[in-house]
């Protein structure tokens, strides 16, 4: 079974993506902020890590998503964000795929099942 670690701040999002992953039958795995976030992809080791730019705390989607590839190159990383600014910094280059936050949660499944396909994990559905 595929692992997805979602790497989003606010409830009702991360709720519902959850929701969604796994009722593609996705194992997921919820981080709230950046700390967690890190501390989670060390313990779980997921395919692919669905992370949100702008987290609470003292690290930011950017540098958790940094420390998660320092210490796990092979996971595949989906920026998923709802600003677009964010896709020319450099350090957004590091991920895989970068989707802007919409009402319709295809365009991320679509990524998230891309990822899985480049990672050799055949996606659940």
């Amino acid at each position: 079974m595929p692992r997805i670690l979602l790497v989003e701040d606010e409830e009702s999002v991360r709720l519902l993506y959850q929701q969604e992953l796994e009722e593609r039958g996705y194992e997921v795995f919820c981080a709230k902020d950046g700390r967690m976030a890190v501390q989670l992809a060390q313990q779980a080791s997921p395919d692919v890590v669905i992370m949100d730019i702008n987290l609470p705390e003292k690290m930011d989607g950017l540098e958790s998503m940094s420390r998660i590839l320092s210490h796990d190159r092979s996971v595949l990383v989906i920026i998923n964000t709802g600003y677009s600014e964010y896709k020319d910094s450099f350090k957004s280059w590091m991920a895989d795929a970068y989707v802007l936050k919409t009402a319709d949660v295809q365009p991320l499944m679509q990524a998230v099942e891309e990822a899985l396909r480049k990672k050799g994990v055949a996606p659940t559905v």
